[in-house]
């Protein structure tokens, strides 16, 4: 009997609470990555050994989902623990004022304005790093950013200062870690626990992969675009393996969580090069899917899973790891909570224009709601923003890349799963 309650124990992800010196946290990005385009999700042609290595040292959720496809709302959620419905942030970019040229816009006093509505909805909804202040922790932002200075998301240390969607931040991975090295050793120095954000844009376009990688590639597919972004995969795994490595070496492997996660997916068109039709921006699967990894060496049993995971998931997770209580906003759970995670078996989510009709209506931006319940999966269009569109139902086991739609012929399941949308959120 006590050998079966040891056992039992040991079956739990969660080992032992939170320790009385808060545990660092350091979380990876990845920036337009397709769900399946690692080695440990089944990719037969890219290399990702250190993000293999690290999935097999975490508590790794292959169903992982962002809330939404778009990367400035996905990464507003990741921060807030809030559907976009609810932190207002649902798009890029403001709404570009009636006769103003698309061209001119970001240049102008209408898109600054704009901007710092977006700025203060975040600031106003609450972020990770805010909070961990109550801990003591000091906090960087590296990457993207789209909130303008890094202040304003609770950062105590950043590298943005303003630009639309990183500015300096955006050299981190592609140039250089050196700011992120700088910041631990002054973290240590001060006896401060610490807040990473790694969010480099890799493998987001540009593609302009080292020409070792490219050569790499290159013979393995018909397209050259195909080849550079498989390359940039590359190129962003060698960064990650880089930054765990230092975190390790530096002795605070023990005492730090690593979570990893993507904003949104990406398909490249092989013959353009830019993402293709059922990739980022839209309700399917390429664009929504995204594995979701938790390393907490001694404390959280590595292991694969395909229970149902999402962004919304990881601030309640990282705060209650923290020694911290989420927000009652925050409806996320604690993945770390084995019999939470094993309960739910419903994800919601939702798409929306990229740039705003409405900076304080979420509604009016929406294009998409959809659920994932099991394996089925309902998409349910915004009559005013996709008037054409039509109900869309698929069954993710039998059919992953959402080929055929089931909603003509399966209109109680249609019923039943619209009618959990709209007790989510109705619009």
């Amino acid at each position: 009997m006590i050998r079966r309650l040891f056992l039992s124990l040991l079956a739990l992800p969660l080992l032992v609470s939170a320790a009385d010196a808060p545990p660092n946290i350091v979380m990876i990005i990845s920036d337009d990555h397709l769900w399946s385009d690692y080695g440990f999700m089944g990719h037969q042609i890219i290399q990702t050994p250190n993000l293999d290595r690290l999935a097999s040292e975490s508590l790794t959720f292959r169903r992982g989902y962002v809330t939404s496809s778009l990367c400035c709302p996905s990464l507003a959620t990741i921060i807030t623990g809030l559907y976009p419905h609810q932190h207002k942030v649902t798009s890029n970019d403001p709404p570009i004022p009636t006769g103003m040229a698309k061209k001119g816009f970001q240049n102008s006093k209408e898109f600054e304005a704009g901007r710092e509505v977006m700025s203060k909805h975040l600031e106003e909804a609450g972020t990770l790093p805010t909070m961990l202040k109550q801990k003591g922790y000091l906090s960087l932002q590296t990457g993207k950013w789209w909130q303008k200075h890094f202040s304003r998301g609770g950062f105590t240390h950043g590298m943005t200062h303003g630009g639309r969607h990183g500015d300096a931040g955006l050299d981190i991975g592609r140039k250089t870690i050196q700011p992120v090295y700088d910041f631990i050793a002054d973290a240590k120095k001060q006896q401060k626990p610490f807040f990473v954000w790694y969010a480099p844009m890799m493998p987001h376009d540009p593609h302009t992969p080292p020409q070792r990688l490219l050569d790499k590639y290159k013979d393995k597919t018909p397209s050259e675009h195909v080849a550079k972004y498989w390359a940039m995969v590359e190129w962003f795994d060698e960064t990650c393996g880089e930054l765990v490595k230092h975190i390790d070496n530096q002795g605070l492997k023990e005492n730090t969580i690593f979570v990893y996660i993507s904003d949104n997916g990406w398909i490249t068109n092989p013959q353009t090069g830019r993402f293709d039709a059922k990739s980022k921006q839209s309700q399917y699967d390429g664009g929504l899917r995204a594995p979701i990894m938790i390393r907490w060496p001694g404390k959280v049993r590595p292991r694969m899973t395909d229970e149902l995971a999402q962004s919304i998931d990881l601030a309640p997770t990282l705060l209650k790891a923290a020694g911290l209580e989420p927000t009652k906003a925050m409806p996320g759970n604690n993945l770390l909570d084995e019999a939470a995670v094993s309960a739910r078996k419903t994800l919601y989510g939702e798409c929306f224009t990229h740039n705003f009709v409405d900076l304080d209506n979420p509604a009016a931006n929406l294009r998409w709601r959809w659920v994932v319940d099991g394996h089925d999966k309902l998409i349910v269009p915004d009559r005013t923003n996709q008037p054409d569109d039509v109900v869309e139902l698929y069954d993710l086991k039998a059919d992953p890349t959402e080929e055929k739609n089931l909603a003509a012929e399966s209109a109680d399941k249609v019923q039943a799963l619209a009618a959990k949308l709209d007790a989510w959120w109705k619009p």
